[in-house]
Parts: C-alpha cells; structure tokens; sequence
C-alpha cells in the first residue's frame, strides 16, 4: 500500500468498498432498529416519560410484556435505548432509560436498487407515516387542551421555488433553530423541575 502526502494510508478499490458496505450494512441496521412504527413508539416514550420498566410499558401502550421486551432488544443493540438496573427494587425488574443518539441519514447513503436503498425508502415512509399518525393524534385531543396550549401551538407553512443549495440552507437553518431551542428548553426544565410541560413535537 502507499501512503499519500499527508501521511494517509490509500485503500484499495476492494477495501473502500468492503468498508462502504459495513457502513451501509450498519446504517441499515439503525433503520430498521427504529422505523418500526412499535419500537419508535417505544423509544419515543421513554424519551418523554422517562425511565419504565417493561411492565410499565405494556400497561402504557397495551402490548403484551413478551413484545415489549421483543422490540426493546433492536433498539438497545443500536444504543437507542439502555438498562437502568439501578431503578430496579428486586431482580424481578427489568428497567430501561433512552441514551441520548443523533440520527441523521439520507437515502442517497445507499447505491441504487440495493437492499440498503430499498430499507431506507421504506424507513422515510414509516417516519412520515408515524409524523402524521402523531399528528392526527395531536389534533384529536387539541379539546381537552388548555386554552393556552391551543394558543401556543400551531403550524406555518411556505411554498416557494427554491434551488438544491437554498433547500439545503434552509434545513441547516431551521435545523441550528430547533437544536439551540432543545438546549434552552432542556436547561431550563433542569433549573424549574416543578413547572408544568408537555411533549411538544417539531417537525420540519
């Protein structure tokens, strides 16, 4: 092998291929981890409600106690999810708590008509699916809302002609939006445990 002028060892054409599979292989695996409607149901409410045991969560979604523990086992060899032993008074409990994990990922990660595209489209599917799901969810219960959650919540939209590269600045913009807001909102619940919150779902 020779190494180039920074110092970098090249790959061969076999290597860079072999190691794109892996990446692809594990990406796909993610996908399939949490776009199943169940475990990102399962993984979403750990995220909101905090640690629960696998009792805590069939009771919570009524599922069975066996297909609860059935989907927590992908979502927790991903790093979706992961035991809190600690929580537990006896042996008998089976404790989980969310870890915190970026996921971003695009179909274009995968070549075309490769089982890897074929998963990710139909992951971007079951995401959209599930967002819209919540929503209809959301707007089902808008009436037994406060008033001022009904005033505090809301939706805008645009349509406007646009290049790739304004399209993608405009999701870098609201993306830098969304997390600087996550981090005041998480700080603040830190420092005012005892004010009253609910789950608020962005989509963009």
């Amino acid at each position: 092998l020779a190494a180039d002028a920074g110092g970098m060892t090249r790959r061969t054409a076999q290597e860079r291929h072999r190691i794109e599979q892996d990446v692809s292989t594990e990406l796909m695996d993610v996908l399939v981890a949490l776009h199943h409607p169940t475990r990102r149901w399962l993984a979403e409410l750990l995220w909101v409600e905090g640690p629960a045991t696998v009792g805590r969560l069939a009771a919570r979604t009524g599922l069975a106690v066996g297909s609860v523990s059935h989907h927590l086992k992908p979502l927790h060899q991903q790093g979706f999810i992961e035991p809190a032993p600690e929580l537990a008074r006896d042996t008998r409990e089976s404790w989980w708590r969310t870890t915190p994990r970026h996921l971003s990922w695009s179909v274009e990660d995968f070549e075309p008509d490769s089982l890897g595209r074929r998963v990710a489209d139909q992951a971007e599917v079951e995401n959209f699916r599930y967002q819209a799901r919540a929503i209809q969810a959301w707007l089902k219960g808008m009436d037994e809302a406060p008033a001022e959650w009904r005033r505090a919540a809301g939706a805008t939209d645009s349509l406007v002609k646009a290049t790739a590269e304004q399209t993608a600045d405009l999701h870098d913009r609201l993306d830098a939006v969304l997390s600087a807001w996550t981090q005041e909102v998480q700080a603040d619940e830190r420092g005012r445990p005892d004010v009253v919150r609910r789950a608020v779902r962005i989509v963009i």
